[in-house]
């Protein structure tokens, strides 16, 4: 009979954890693109640049790729 060899529990429990928050990355990030997408007009996409402005890069970087996504 073959054995079965079964990785640690805790190696288990992080793999789980680690995909959960990658799931819920990728709900978040598709969810702020949609919301983004409302944002059509030229006024829109110049004040939404301003109100990004006044952040940091790395507090808007998630916006600013989509909103250069987009722009391609």
């Amino acid at each position: 009979m073959p054995t079965i060899i079964r990785p640690p529990a805790p190696l288990w429990r992080g793999l789980r954890a680690q995909l959960h928050h990658t799931r819920e990355t990728y709900v978040t990030r598709k969810a702020l693109a949609r919301e983004l997408a409302s944002f059509t007009s030229q006024s829109d996409l110049d004040d939404l640049r301003a109100i990004l402005d006044r952040h940091t890069d790395r507090e808007t970087a998630d916006i600013r790729r989509i909103l250069a996504r987009r722009a391609a």
